[in-house]
């Protein structure tokens, strides 16, 4: 998934606007394993279960997702999207919405992992996650 990190650390590099909220520049964030196996099975998740949540169909929260890969944070955030086939237009998708842009321009974070599941059968077709997180 080097296209996905480089294109979240080409938004974190030019300060932005996200919902009216001015984000300064942020350092690049390193790709995370961890996270991104956390976000490879909630995107499994959704396309295997046709869904679109932040939480998952067992009831799972990012947190427990993240702890059950065994990442030790202090904070995180995680970004969904669906629907999209190319990592620019998810990218740009959280951009152009204020939390999900504010996630990925936060200073707090720096680690990354991300995935996108597909299956053609369901109502979105492609199902992203990334979780963004700062170890203790």
């Amino acid at each position: 998934m080097n296209e996905l990190l480089s294109a979240i650390n080409a938004v974190r590099a030019t300060a932005r606007s996200c919902g009216g909220t001015a984000m300064p520049a942020a350092a690049a964030l390193s790709w995370n394993a961890l996270l991104a196996h956390a976000a490879a099975a909630h995107s499994t998740d959704m396309a295997t279960h046709n869904f679109f949540s932040h939480t998952g169909s067992n009831g799972s929260n990012m947190a427990q997702r993240v702890d059950a890969a065994g990442y030790v944070w202090q904070a995180l955030a995680e970004n969904i999207a669906a629907g999209n086939a190319s990592v620019a237009a998810t990218v740009s998708q959280w951009v152009n919405s204020p939390g999900h842009c504010q996630a990925m321009m936060s200073a707090t974070y720096v680690h990354v992992g991300g995935a996108c599941r597909y299956n053609a059968s369901t109502q979105y077709g492609y199902y992203w996650t990334i979780d963004l997180g700062k170890p203790f």
